[in-house]
């Protein structure tokens, strides 16, 4: 079960990266949401390293 939570947050994660990444791609990218895209990624980033 473990093995399945880490995997999930994993592919949360590259989610996250990927829409950051069109986010900053854009023509006019909205800054607050690369700021909360960043957050989440940060919180699962250190919800993965307490596992």
């Amino acid at each position: 079960m473990q093995s399945s939570h880490v995997d999930a947050l994993k592919a949360k994660h590259a989610g996250l990266e990927a829409r950051l990444h069109e986010e900053q791609t854009r023509p006019a990218p909205d800054i607050a949401m690369i700021q909360q895209i960043k957050k989440q990624k940060l919180l699962i980033k250190e919800e993965l390293a307490s596992c």
